[in-house]
Formats: C-alpha cells, sequence, structure tokens
C-alpha cells in the first residue's frame, strides 16, 4: 500500500476471522513499528504477543474477574472521566458502532455482551500486550514513545492486510494478564492491541470514525495571515 492509503484506510476492527496469524509476519510488523520515534532513542517499549491457549486463559481470567465485580488493576494511570467534546467524541463512535451493530439504546443485554467483547480482546487470534520498563515509569516521554510505536504497530499491521484495535479492557484486570502472559516484573503494562484477519461481514467493522477537522485542531503561527 502506499502510504496515504494506509493512513486513509486503516480502521479500528472489531471484528475477526479465526485465521491464525503467522508468527514471521508478527516479527515483520513489529519490527516496522519499532522505527517509531523514541525520546533520546531510548525505545521503552516491549511487546508481549500473545495467542492460543493462554490468550484463552486470559479471557476467561478477565471475564470471571469482571463478572465477579473484582475492581478493574489497570496498571497504567486512566485520569479523570471525559468530559466535554472528549465525552461527546466517545459517546459519536459509540452511537456509531451501536447503530453498525443494530443494538437498540434499551438493549441492555446486547449492550453489555458488546462491552465484554472488549476484555476478550474482540476474539481476536493474537494481542500484543505492550509494556514499558518499569525504570522509566514516571516519565511521561516514555507515555508518548509508546502512543508512538502503539501507531506505527496498527498502521503497519493494516499495510499487510491485517486488522488491529488498540484496547484498554483487556489488560484491565492485570495479575491475570500477567500469569498467562508471563510478564515480567521489570514492566509495566500498559495497552493490549487485538490483531488479526479483519472479517468483512463483520458489521462494526465499517465503521470510520469521524475526525475533526485540521481547522479545528491546528493554530498557524507566522504565515502571513492569522491562523491561516
Amino acid at each position: 500500500m502506499q502510504f496515504d492509503d494506509v493512513i486513509l484506510g486503516r480502521r479500528s476492527i472489531r471484528g475477526y476471522k479465526p485465521d491464525p496469524v503467522p508468527k514471521a509476519l508478527i516479527v515483520e510488523i513489529l519490527a516496522l513499528a519499532m522505527r517509531a520515534p523514541s525520546s533520546n532513542n531510548t525505545q521503552p517499549w516491549n511487546f508481549y504477543v500473545v495467542t492460543g491457549e493462554p490468550l484463552a486463559r486470559i479471557r476467561a481470567g478477565n471475564t470471571e474477574r469482571m463478572l465477579a465485580g473484582v475492581p478493574q488493576s489497570r496498571e497504567f494511570r486512566t485520569g479523570p472521566d471525559f468530559a466535554g467534546p472528549h465525552r461527546e467524541r466517545k459517546i459519536g463512535v459509540a452511537k456509531q458502532l451501536f447503530s453498525a451493530m443494530g443494538i437498540a439504546r434499551d438493549d441492555t443485554q446486547r449492550r453489555h455482551d458488546w462491552v465484554m467483547r472488549g476484555f476478550r480482546q474482540f476474539e481476536a487470534p493474537v494481542c500484543v500486550i505492550v509494556t514499558y520498563d518499569r525504570v522509566r515509569d514516571g516519565s511521561d516521554d516514555t507515555f508518548f514513545d509508546c502512543g508512538a510505536v502503539a501507531t506505527a504497530l496498527v498502521n503497519a499491521a493494516w499495510s499487510r492486510g491485517l486488522g488491529c484495535v488498540i484496547n484498554s479492557q483487556g489488560i484491565m484486570q492485570s495479575p491475570v494478564v500477567r500469569e498467562h502472559a508471563g510478564i515480567a516484573d521489570d514492566q509495566v503494562i500498559m495497552k493490549s492491541i487485538a490483531l488479526g484477519w479483519p472479517d468483512d461481514a463483520f458489521p462494526a467493522n465499517a465503521v470510520i470514525s469521524e475526525r475533526k477537522s485540521v481547522a479545528e485542531a491546528s493554530v498557524f503561527v507566522g504565515f502571513g495571515e492569522p491562523n491561516t
């Protein structure tokens, strides 16, 4: 694919074919992603790539604990609740997804089932758990760097015909993830990324989230005319 085709064509994929993803292809994608910039070339990121039975155990553990009311134990800080335009955008994409899936506003059971899909990594055949070196915990540069490598990863996957969705639900029960992914004590769990072959028949995969315009997001200074 051309670069523009990847950036403009990529979507968050929430429905996957069960087909396995070759390890060699994942290695190729990670190698591309790790060309992402990082502060002073520190490269604080690491990846735990999970599939098969270990992933099934993570899904089961996440689901059981959430349904039992066990409080989430996400290791990377979540920040305050969304408000204002950020909440509006969150609600907006939720409406798009529910509409695509035919989930009515008052259908609490299907809405609950949709939320639980996130704790199962959307049934993707692969889950990439992004961690960072604990020695760098508290450095804002580290968080920025991990965001950059996650963005590069999903774009690299799309360029190879694979889909992804960056997801926090999959790692909210961190003891389960640590146990079954074998995550080292010197790592902090940051995000999970579901990865696999997109199921084109899954309605939510057609959703393209709305983006604010360049004019809304940008201020131009020194170009001769105010903000033009």
